[in-house]
């Protein structure tokens, strides 16, 4: 079945010009090896018309899902607070299909970085107490993980953050990105509603655009791990992505405490697929050109 998408890749008002650019050229990409991948595995799927063509997978009469490595699959169907990840809305879905079908997931688009972060930690290898993914990753060995974690991180007039960082894995927060534009935006004076904000940052040196900050994510994702004494919050991007590296240490150096800097990483997913299982690591080179380096 073939869909005409609208433009899914328009960038947010906040995001630099590289930033769409960078991710324009990645989802271009990937669209381009998932409409060869699920051919040529005849994958059940629906692809768009649009200016650039788009995969969504379905599980197929087999029970196959395209968007998903076969033992990583296996392992998320066993787990019920994994499997009902894959209920989480495609937010777009609306407005980029013009025709549009009830049951669609996010986790079906073949630029989900959800889905990708679900097929390296839900992957066997990857679950082993000391496989080399959480060694890279200093987990602790015996952590389950948790996808779509709330912090609740402390905000003012007794209220708490409700959003959610996609993975908890023990005292390691991660966020996930793939195709996105960037770390999103929030208006300063929601921002500036966490209790710990002027502690955690020297305000001054964050970045902004006109009443906005841009990097919340990152923003937010400091201030949990500040929160809790022993957690440390890493971002797992493309090395593709240069931009998002780049904005990342825009608020890094935003951190003037040394205790909490230490407990701040960025990863690849080149450097993690180095550290995935073999069949893993050559499903990820196939499908999302992820190559270990």
């Amino acid at each position: 079945m073939r869909y005409e998408f609208l433009d899914e890749a328009a960038p947010s008002p906040s995001a630099p010009r590289d930033s769409a650019s960078f991710a324009g050229r990645l989802r271009r990409e990937l669209s381009a090896r998932n409409l060869e991948w699920a051919r040529s595995k005849k994958l059940s799927h629906v692809s768009s018309t649009g200016r650039v063509p788009a995969v969504l997978y379905r599980v197929d009469e087999t029970g196959r899902h395209g968007n998903f490595h076969p033992q990583s699959w296996r392992q998320i169907q066993k787990n019920a607070n994994w499997a009902s990840r894959l209920q989480k809305t495609h937010t777009s879905a609306r407005r980029i299909l013009v025709s549009y079908e009830d049951g669609g997931s996010e986790l079906d688009s073949c630029n989900s970085s959800d889905a990708l972060l679900m097929n390296v930690f839900c992957h066997p290898a990857s679950l082993q107490p000391q496989s080399p993914v959480r060694l890279l990753l200093g987990a602790e060995p015996e952590s389950t993980p948790e996808f779509g974690y709330h912090p609740r991180i402390p905000m003012l007039r007794n209220r708490v953050d409700t959003t959610e960082i996609d993975l908890r894995l023990g005292n390691l927060l991660l966020e996930a990105k793939l195709t996105e534009t960037d770390f999103q935006a929030a208006p300063a004076r929601l921002v500036e509603r966490y209790t710990c904000f002027r502690e955690v940052f020297d305000v001054d040196s964050l970045p902004r655009v006109d009443h906005r900050y841009v990097s919340y994510q990152l923003i937010r994702g400091a201030l949990a791990a500040w929160q809790q004494p022993e957690a440390r919050f890493g971002v797992l991007c493309d090395a593709r992505r240069p931009d998002l590296i780049a904005a990342w240490y825009r608020v890094l150096q935003a951190v003037p405490l040394a205790d909490l800097r230490c407990r701040l990483f960025l990863l690849t997913w080149q450097e993690v697929a180095a550290r995935c299982a073999p069949g893993l690591r050559r499903w990820l080179a196939a499908k999302y050109g992820i190559t270990a380096g």
